[in-house]
Order: structure tokens, then C-alpha cells, then sequence
């Protein structure tokens, strides 16, 4: 994009989105819920791949496939890799809202 003010305001709203999908999902997967972790997954998943947050996505993309076939150990594992996604992306767009 070459709209830096509508880019950074794109990246905040998924860091926001995002990190408030991450403690349902952790419900989610602590409950063994794979309907609602698949839900949520996906629809986040969405998000961040129109944006290009690949790595985000694909983080996503196998927590849904993981809570379809009951793998919830691995979801965990996938969760903890989500929150450090989340965490360097909010650390790559706060260095670019820096730019002028």
C-alpha cells in the first residue's frame, strides 16, 4: 500500500482483532470445543491472510486443521506460537509507524 496512515490504522485493528480472538481461543481449545476453535480460527485467519500477515495465518490455519481431527495438545502448542506471531507483528508495525 502506499497509504502509510491507512496502512498503520489496517494493522492495528488486526493486532487488536487478533489478540482478543486468542483468549477464546484458548477457551476454545480448553474446552475441547473443535467446532468453536475451527470458527474462530478461520475467521481470524481470514483476516490476517487479506492483510498478508501469512505467518499469522498459517499459525491459524493449523489450529483449524488440528481442532478438526481433536488434536488439542497441538492446538495449545499452535496458540503459544500465535501469541509470539502476534507479538513480532505488533513489534513490525510499531517500527512502522515510525517512518515518515
Amino acid at each position: 500500500m502506499d497509504d502509510h496512515d491507512l496502512m498503520r490504522e489496517i494493522l492495528s485493528s488486526l493486532i487488536d482483532d487478533t489478540s482478543r480472538q486468542v483468549p477464546l481461543l484458548k477457551t476454545a481449545i480448553q474446552e475441547q470445543d473443535s467446532q468453536r476453535c475451527m470458527r474462530l480460527a478461520h475467521y481470524s485467519k481470514g483476516a490476517c491472510a487479506n492483510v498478508g500477515a501469512t505467518a499469522i495465518a498459517e499459525v491459524l490455519k493449523q489450529i483449524e486443521r488440528r481442532a478438526a481431527t481433536g488434536d488439542f495438545v497441538e492446538c495449545s502448542v499452535s496458540l503459544a506460537a500465535l501469541a509470539q506471531e502476534i507479538e513480532r507483528l505488533r513489534f513490525e508495525a510499531t517500527a512502522f509507524s515510525q517512518l515518515p
